[in-house]
């Protein structure tokens, strides 16, 4: 084996210090490399859990709006159901009325047909009636009635002309 005087005269040592460098230099370049890969990955997932949250947040806010469009259609189908209920109501009413109207108006016509027809009635017998007294009062008067009475009931309906003028 073989001494040297100076331990940097040693090939030994050389190639130490080559490899020494060789590492720091390969080294660094891959510990940057590595790091950089780390870091990118890190930011990777940085982003990946913001988008992730932002996700959460807008589920989150699309479960809320969906909540809110079911209470409000919710309350609107009662609104309308009640508004629906009010009209039926209302038709009822209403329907209910217009019949009564109806049948109050076809008793009045009913009433006013028999009124007509009861005054028509009534004038129909006292024209016949009249007609009748008219026919036997002129046979009584041409089978009763001479000149001298005749002359007679003039006089006394003259005489009482005044009375009858006055009263």
């Amino acid at each position: 084996m073989h001494h040297y005087e100076h331990f940097w005269l040693d090939p030994k040592f050389w190639v130490g210090i080559s490899f020494i460098v060789f590492v720091l230099l390969v080294g660094r370049k891959a510990w940057s490399q590595a790091t950089s890969m780390l870091d990118a990955r890190a930011e990777r997932v940085r982003a990946e859990l913001a988008e992730a949250a932002r996700l959460r947040e807008e589920a989150e806010a699309m479960l809320k709006q969906a909540e809110a469009d079911r209470t409000a259609a919710a309350e609107e189908a009662r609104e309308m159901l009640r508004r629906a209920h009010a009209e039926a109501i209302r038709v009822a009413e209403a329907a209910a009325a217009e019949a009564e109207a109806s049948a109050t108006r076809r008793e009045r016509m009913a009433m006013d047909r028999i009124a007509a027809a009861e005054a028509g009635a009534v004038a129909e017998v006292r024209q016949a009636a009249a007609e009748i007294a008219t026919a036997a009062a002129r046979n009584v008067i041409a089978q009763g009635m001479t000149a001298e009475a005749d002359a007679k009931l003039i006089d006394s309906a003259v005489a009482d002309l005044p009375r009858a003028l006055r009263a």
